[in-house]
């Protein structure tokens, strides 16, 4: 059994409780990885697309306001 797998038994056999608190931890850290990720690409110049898309798109009429 790897240890991958012995982890994920050991999850499985938590109380309601402490699952969903493994639940959220793991969660939260995949989250912060995401945003990390995400403020590393926008500091490479790897979303510049997507502003010049919405740019476009507000030249063009296409937003609407909220």
């Amino acid at each position: 059994m790897s240890k991958v797998d012995k982890i994920k038994a050991e999850i499985e056999s938590l109380p309601s409780e402490e699952f969903a608190e493994i639940f959220r931890w793991l969660s939260g850290n995949d989250w912060e990885k995401w945003d990390k990720e995400i403020e590393t690409d926008s500091q490479a110049g790897r979303l510049d697309f997507l502003v010049r898309e919405v740019l476009q798109e507000k030249v063009q009429g296409n937003l609407k306001t909220l």
